[in-house]
């Protein structure tokens, strides 16, 4: 018999979105674009860099703002209680440097993530882990033997639902949930959770 694990997105799954909240802290609202916008991860990043260096706002001034923010309401115990029954891997394409401060107010789950190239404070690139890593993460687990079932909320989760044997959108917006109809979505934790336990 397989044994089960869970993959999860972190930001709009457990966590607030980074980048949003940056936007409204600087004023800035070209960096509210996220992948649930943008589906070019790598166009994406470029973008929001190329807007940091022309407003002077560096990696300090970023993470004085995820400082600041605290799990989504009931991402917490939602994880805590899925963590009691099953392993959980949070597979996000934010960046180690942004993470940790969330990371500890969740107990410090796994995380597979990015890295920022930083040169004096400023982020001047990024180091993905590989391309498509959401997905390929999966297939690995997969290639060992686990039954998957992941949950995401933007478009690029939908490759690592995909790949799951069972995937599940979580508070995701209407235009992702209209293009990929194969992934059953859900609005709350608690809906998550059942559907999650079914799936085991």
């Amino acid at each position: 018999m397989k044994q089960a694990i869970v993959t999860l997105d972190m930001e709009g799954v457990l966590t607030p979105e980074i980048w949003i909240a940056v936007a409204e802290k600087t004023g800035i609202p070209e960096l509210r674009r996220t992948t649930r916008d943008e589906p070019d991860y790598d166009k994406l990043m470029n973008y929001r860099i190329g807007i940091l260096d022309r407003h002077s706002i560096k990696l300090s001034h970023i993470q004085e703002v995820i400082g600041t923010l605290k799990p989504l309401p009931g991402g917490k115990e939602f994880l805590d209680e899925l963590r009691s029954i099953v392993q959980v891997i949070i597979l996000s394409d934010t960046f180690e440097q942004f993470a940790q401060p969330l990371m500890k107010q969740l107990n410090w789950p796994t995380l597979f993530c990015h890295r920022l190239i930083v040169e004096n404070d400023r982020i001047a690139g990024y180091q993905l882990r590989q391309p498509n890593q959401k997905q390929k993460s999966v297939a690995a687990l997969k290639s060992l033997n686990y039954h998957v079932v992941s949950a995401g909320d933007s478009y690029n989760d939908t490759a690592m639902l995909g790949e799951a044997n069972v995937g599940f959108l979580i508070h995701a917006p209407e235009k992702v949930k209209k293009e990929f109809p194969q992934f059953q979505a859900v609005e709350s934790h608690a809906e998550l959770l059942k559907l999650i336990k079914g799936a085991l």
